[in-house]
């Protein structure tokens, strides 16, 4: 198998991939063939446009696809209600959703990004790897009113307090976060506190779900 422009194989994808997927779990037969295209097409993006400060191509595969493959595979972990749609605020260059997309193309994700550069990158992957996720390139406070999503992501976004409350009205279920770990996040009014799962190869990250209350917000 020819190595992609990156550097990286298929094989070596799913190598350096692999303490991210949970025992027991299939994965769908291009998903490391698609995460390869969407590697290549990040890293030549990345050399003009600042999509990702991390510029190593491994560490672009454990950092953003593994952690965000590990949030994909925890979506429906404990929780009676299935992920039907999704909504990734802030999602810069694609993480989670992009990854959750190509893990789970079951689920309809829109992908929201307002700064023009990356949403413009978001559309190209999109087309490149021939998904019909939808982006939407503004503030999630600009959509409809009544618009809402099982499951609202967030990761890395720069004040985890105000997102969570801009992404609050958007949430039908619940918004997992992908965040430091200690971090000291008072659920918002109808949210209560859920599962913690800590992501693999670090101390210092993990995953937050915030459940919304059975009838609140209705």
């Amino acid at each position: 198998m020819t190595a992609s422009s990156a550097g990286l194989t298929e094989d070596a994808l799913e190598s350096l991939l692999q303490p991210y997927i949970l025992p027991g779990r299939t994965v769908p037969p291009t998903l490391y063939g698609q995460l390869a295209t969407y590697l290549e097409l990040l890293v030549k993006w990345n050399a003009r446009t600042n999509l990702t400060a991390i510029r190593s191509p491994d560490e672009i595969v454990r950092r953003h696809f593994g952690e965000s493959l590990f949030a994909g595979q925890h979506l429906d972990v404990n929780h009676t209600a299935n992920c039907e749609t999704l909504l990734d605020f802030g999602s810069g260059a694609g993480f989670p959703g992009l990854p959750i997309q190509l893990l789970r193309p079951d689920i309809r994700v829109t992908l929201a990004e307002s700064q023009n550069k990356k949403a413009a990158f978001l559309r190209e992957a999109v087309r490149t790897l021939g998904l019909k996720t939808e982006v939407w390139a503004a503030r999630v406070e600009a959509m409809p009113s009544a618009l809402r999503f099982d499951v609202v992501t967030l990761r890395a976004v720069d004040n985890m307090e105000a997102a969570v409350a801009a992404a609050a009205p958007r949430v039908r279920d619940r918004m997992l976060l992908l965040t430091t770990a200690g971090h000291a996040l008072v659920p918002p009014a109808g949210f209560s506190a859920g599962t913690t799962v800590p992501l693999p190869g670090t101390r210092e990250q993990q995953l937050i779900f915030l459940n919304r209350i059975p009838g609140a917000g209705d």
